[in-house]
């Protein structure tokens, strides 16, 4: 994250809940409901892609991933499962900590930087960012530094809440309200809407292939639907 996006309050807060990032009844625990669905967003996105076999353990086998406000590793991880050569970076030293120690007893090698994207060196053939983009500073300078990150013929995937009526329902008044979430965790005002982030994708010279809804159903949990008043991903890709 560049210096015009990083919000030292948003960092200190999730720094705070580094030490039990991976529990998944802990601080965290939405991030652990949400990742499967995330993550079966991603898988979809890189086979369409790249043409790789939705079968194959190691779609991303040769490419490079950046996992932008990794937090201690929940996308980070997988995608070194799936063959990536992954680096994350996040805001906070504390989570990133955390995300060493995790990767390190998983047997796994993930490069790990603490502070700003521009820390971080190179392009990236993956460049993905989840729930993030409502935490920064500068929303529109933060999609610039991502796409900045972009090799040639990249794919950049990106997960956010929306600002609808249904999600300061959900995620505030219910999430935060009945402390499924850490209180303080959103400022409603600062979601971004799916034709705000596609707006700021355009002027980053990149272009939205995919758009899904990420919502939530009595008896199911969370999915992959039309719907995106809740929450929504995004894949793009040089326009």
């Amino acid at each position: 994250m560049s210096i015009a996006t990083i919000n030292p309050a948003e960092a200190a807060h999730f720094g705070a809940m580094a030490s039990d990032w991976w529990d998944p009844k802990g601080s965290s625990a939405m991030l652990h409901r949400l990742n499967p669905v995330r993550l079966r967003f991603v898988r979809e996105m890189v086979d369409a892609h790249w043409g790789t076999d939705p079968r194959s353990l190691r779609p991303l086998a040769g490419k490079t991933a950046l996992d932008v406000g990794c937090g201690a590793g929940l996308m980070a991880e997988p995608l070194a499962r799936m063959g990536a050569r992954v680096t994350g970076v996040d805001a906070a030293p504390e989570i990133i900590v955390a995300a060493r120690g995790h990767a390190e007893g998983q047997g796994l090698t993930i490069d790990y930087h603490a502070g700003e994207i521009a820390a971080v060196e190179g392009r990236f053939d993956l460049v993905t960012c989840m729930e993030v983009i409502e935490h920064v500073a500068d929303p529109a300078a933060f999609v610039a530094a991502l796409s900045g990150r972009l090799a040639e013929g990249g794919l950049l995937i990106l997960s956010t809440p929306n600002r609808t009526k249904v999600s300061r329902l959900a995620i505030i008044t219910l999430g935060e309200g009945l402390r499924q979430i850490p209180r303080g965790t959103h400022d409603w005002d600062k979601f971004v809407t799916p034709e705000e982030l596609e707006e700021m994708l355009a002027a980053a010279g990149l272009g939205v292939v995919e758009r899904r809804g990420l919502a939530f159903a009595v008896g199911r949990g969370f999915t992959l639907s039309d719907d995106t008043r809740l929450n929504y991903l995004i894949a793009a890709t040089a326009a």
